[in-house]
């Protein structure tokens, strides 16, 4: 019989998760798994209670969250035999979306039991892993504008998180008013680049900005090379620009949006960067290194998400 955690956030979402965790667990456990239920009462516990259950080589560690919890969750995943499944449970979940799981909502508070239904038996795939200056992401890092939202919002109480959006709206327009850019040095994979910089950040999958926009409508979560996106701006006429052009999908050809793919990268200022992983806010640092752990990560997939890899699962089923 396989084994897994399963693994709550009760912070995550709009409403509480633990009015749905029980169902969760009962569907897995009808599907054949042991399950071990946890209630992650910090974010350092839920990292901890990922290292428990790879150290216990656990089949599967299912986190009930948001794409912060998923974050937390890789930093103690990674490199290890335990798969990660996400059942979401937060107010973006992008991975998710990316993953083709239900999103959950006011009007479908049974998504975090739809979304155990579709993992239950689902295979599993390898995905790659970033580091940004030794932290693990796995969907996203950046600098920059989209770096200082992150920093302004987050973290947020439940009863903020139903305006969740407006507040990243008006947070952004704040910023943007009142930015004049990064000056930035930026190499990857040997190549070069210089500028004046919005933001720039490195992407492992589709999509971006709450979900709402496909910045890399091409990448593939294990080809052991990620997006480095860099978007040019010095006034807040070409900022505006440049975030119509995402939102619209006209950036692949844009003159002011470049693309790096790349495995190594390093980004460096005139000031300390603020950084975010995964959405959440990662510090600050005068230089930021970015390097792509390949195929580091076990993930469980359902099958809208499959068209994100490249090659096949490595076990056809998890139970």
């Amino acid at each position: 019989m396989p084994f897994a955690y399963l693994v709550y956030n009760p912070a995550a979402g709009r409403v509480s998760i633990r009015h749905f965790i029980g169902r969760a667990r009962a569907i897995l456990e009808s599907a054949g798994w042991e399950v071990d239920l946890r209630e992650a009462s910090s974010a350092d516990s839920l990292t901890h209670l990922a290292r428990e259950a790879a150290q216990r080589e656990a089949d599967a560690f299912f986190v009930a969250g948001g794409d912060g919890s998923i974050n937390l969750a890789v930093a103690g995943l990674a490199g290890s035999h335990t798969a990660l499944g996400v059942l979401p449970a937060g107010t973006t979940n992008v991975l998710a979306q990316d993953l083709g799981l239900p999103k959950p909502s006011l009007a479908h508070l049974d998504a975090v039991e739809e979304a155990a239904r579709l993992l239950a038996r689902a295979p599993t795939y390898l995905a790659d892993v970033g580091m940004c200056n030794g932290r693990p992401f796995l969907m996203w890092a950046g600098v920059g504008l989209d770096a200082m939202v992150v920093n302004d919002v987050e973290p947020r109480a439940r009863w903020e998180k139903p305006f969740t959006l407006p507040k990243y709206i008006l947070s952004g327009i704040k910023n943007t008013a009142a930015w004049s850019g990064l000056q930035l040095q930026v190499e990857a994979d040997g190549k070069r680049v210089q500028g004046v910089f919005v933001l720039a950040v490195a992407t492992n999958i589709r999509r971006y900005a709450g979900g709402v926009a496909e910045i890399s409508p091409e990448a593939y979560m294990d080809d052991g090379k990620m997006d480095l996106w860099l978007f040019r701006a010095e006034n807040l006429t070409e900022i505006a620009q440049r975030l119509l052009e995402v939102l619209m999908r006209r950036h692949l050809d844009s003159e002011g949006i470049e693309r790096l793919a790349f495995r190594e990268a390093a980004l460096s200022g005139e000031h300390p960067l603020m950084m975010h992983t995964d959405g959440e806010p990662n510090g600050e640092a005068e230089r930021i290194e970015l390097l792509v752990r390949p195929r580091a990560l076990r993930l469980l997939v359902p099958p809208r998400g499959i068209r994100l890899f490249q090659y096949d699962a490595v076990s056809p089923f998890a139970a």
